[in-house]
């Protein structure tokens, strides 16, 4: 099928990498979000999918919005059969979606109708799911609600970060894609309706939302930190500056801390209580700071007895 391929970060590039080398798929071009500013000097920089594009020598489009009379004057041009989407990070609307005679396919990181929104795989881990995975569904007005081609499973690992999950999945789900495209193409899948049980939402998670209420329980820090590692990075206050928290370990201490309370007790052994028992810090970032282990990190601010992160 000829392809226009829409996706911006990192997490589709294996999508984009499988089509290009499909032998059964063309490539048209690439739709993603505008060049943006990013890294220490706020250069302006094209998106990971542009740049991949580009080095294939493929066409990129970057409109502002998807509804722009210019892109879709484009896109009809291309002549696409089928639009495959992986984290674009935009709204479509329905002039676009009509443009396709396949529709566009979104690769979604849940089991829908599990985890509909734009965090599916931050949400997961901080609510301790144990089986997680990802959808193709064709896409419709309502969001994440389209009927669904196909599924693969992933487990979440005790120890899995939001982004380590997230890239196991970005590989599974590239296959998933392509098959799915496969299907679509040669007229033996057919999308299904997703079932109307069980249906959560997984809205975009905040800064705010990231930082550590040290009053709820142990396994409660473990799962934010995990989750919001690495964006929008989990966070605590202490001495009136933001720390930056790297995943933690439930600790098997018999000392009873207050939530929040910081206790060193050994070299590389930093301890924070909460509302249960305490947690072994990983990796934090002082503001303005490189990441450091937490005993590098106590041993330059030396708290002292009873301190607590606020």
């Amino acid at each position: 099928m000829r392809l226009v391929f829409a996706g911006t970060p990192e997490t589709a590039l294996p999508s984009l990498r499988t089509l290009i080398d499909s032998p059964r798929h063309e490539v048209a071009a690439v739709v993603t979000r505008p060049d943006a500013q990013s890294g220490r000097g706020r250069k302006v920089h094209p998106s990971p999918v542009a740049e991949l594009a580009e080095e294939a020598g493929i066409e990129v489009l970057r409109p502002a919005k998807a509804g722009d009379p210019e892109f879709l004057e484009r896109l009809r041009e291309l002549e696409p059969d089928c639009c495959p989407v992986v984290a674009y990070g935009a709204l479509l609307p329905q002039s676009a979606l009509d443009v396709p005679r396949h529709g566009w396919i979104n690769l979604h990181f849940s089991i829908l109708p599990a985890w509909r929104g734009a965090a599916p795989v931050q949400h997961a881990v901080l609510h301790g799911d144990e089986i997680t995975g990802a959808t193709t569904f064709r896409i419709v007005k309502e969001l994440d609600a389209g009927p669904v081609y196909g599924v693969v499973t992933e487990e979440i690992r005790a120890g899995d970060t939001s982004g380590a999950l997230l890239e196991r999945l970005s590989v599974s789900g590239a296959g998933l894609l392509a098959a799915t495209l496969d299907g679509v193409e040669d007229g033996t899948l057919e999308a299904r309706p997703q079932p109307h049980d069980g249906v959560t939402l997984a809205p975009k998670i905040s800064v705010t939302d990231a930082r550590v209420d040290w009053a709820k329980p142990a396994l409660h820090a473990d799962r934010l930190i995990r989750g919001c590692t690495p964006n929008p990075g989990a966070w605590s206050e202490f001495r009136g500056q933001r720390v930056k928290l790297g995943p933690v370990r439930l600790a098997e201490a018999a000392e009873r801390l207050a939530p929040g309370e910081i206790l060193v007790a050994g070299k590389n052994t930093v301890l924070v209580g909460t509302a249960t028992g305490p947690v072994e810090l990983g990796e934090v970032q002082p503001q303005g700071k490189r990441l450091m282990s937490a005993g590098e990190w106590a041993r330059g601010t030396r708290p002292e007895s009873g301190e607590r992160f606020e």
